[in-house]
């Protein structure tokens, strides 16, 4: 295995579980504890977790949050087969408004394909990816400026966004659990999240696996306000992403899971044939579903029993 595979599959179990002793990670990646201590002593440096005697942890718990580095090379082909699928929801001549992150950055790389758009958000790398789309209309937010995540953030960011109605709202952040929904690390983001969630009718999280079940300190979307979530297929050994999967599914979320084959060399296969979409009881606060999603209602000898079973087995198909 290679390093960079190593420290990829080491932030996902410290992700996963919260603190992992070094003998676990030694174990899983199938290596020495010598080599996964330098894998866990340059992962710290990069500000991805912190170590601890005997093992590693999230960084800095509730109260520290990545930077944009750090997170542009997290689970890049996972956020990238995300974003291909999510594009499929947004239909010609919508208007939508679009978070910051670097998930939803990918989306706007997507979405300058599509005519009529009309864009609004409060992320400057949004903005820059739809820079040169000539059929896309780009609306920023006022608010003051938040390096670490090129995101506009304060009251002028939330009072720009007064009065505005859109289709839909694609968010994504730092955790996401079936309990508390989707949360961030900073309260400014959280604040301005919350004023995007307002202004939509649906809401739509993009969240890769390694932010399935973990709960960060300011809530900014509670899972009773999710539409729809946007994922990709958790690894076999990564049962606390199933479980959670299952808990949003059973409070109503529609989910779509897609591939992480859109790297090169994967699957041709365009993303919305290559998406897996778990059985719902149907569309949540009146909405039909979008045109990049397949939903599914319970019915006949369909039983809540036979629908956990389906999703818990995502990661053995």
């Amino acid at each position: 295995m290679f390093a960079a595979e190593r420290r990829q599959l080491i932030l996902e179990m410290v992700r996963a579980n919260g603190a992992v002793s070094l003998r676990e990670l030694a174990r899983v990646v199938q290596t020495s504890e010598v080599t996964v201590r330098r894998d866990v002593r340059a992962l710290e440096a990069e500000g991805l977790l912190d170590r601890r005697h005997g093992g590693a942890v999230l960084p800095g718990g509730f109260t520290r949050e990545s930077g944009f580095p750090q997170k542009s090379h997290l689970a890049t082909a996972e956020k990238t087969a995300i974003a291909d699928l999510a594009a499929g929801l947004v239909e010609e001549g919508e208007a939508i408004v679009v978070g910051a992150g670097t998930t939803t950055q990918e989306l706007a790389r997507r979405l300058a394909r599509v005519p009529g758009l009309t864009v609004v958000t409060n992320s400057l790398l949004v903005a820059q990816a739809l820079a040169h789309a000539n059929r896309v209309e780009v609306v920023m937010t006022g608010g003051t400026l938040r390096g670490s995540n090129y995101a506009l953030v304060g009251s002028g960011a939330e009072q720009s966004l007064q009065g505005l109605r859109v289709s839909k709202a694609f968010l994504s952040g730092s955790g996401l659990t079936a309990e508390r929904g989707l949360s961030t690390s900073n309260m400014l983001s959280a604040s301005v999240d919350r004023a995007l969630v307002q202004a939509a009718a649906e809401v739509v999280v993009l969240s890769d696996h390694t932010k399935l079940g973990t709960d960060t300190m300011f809530q900014t979307v509670p899972t009773d306000l999710i539409t729809r979530l946007v994922t990709d297929e958790p690894p076999g050994h990564d049962d606390r992403a199933a479980t959670e999967l299952q808990a949003l599914a059973d409070q109503g979320v529609q989910i779509a899971v897609a591939g992480a084959s859109g790297s090169p060399g994967g699957d041709p296969t365009p993303a919305r044939d290559r998406r897996r979409d778990v059985p719902l009881p149907g569309p949540r606060r009146g909405q039909v579903p979008g045109p990049g999603l397949r939903s599914a209602t319970l019915g006949g000898d369909q039983s809540p029993g036979t629908e956990r079973a389906r999703v818990a087995d995502l990661r053995r198909r």
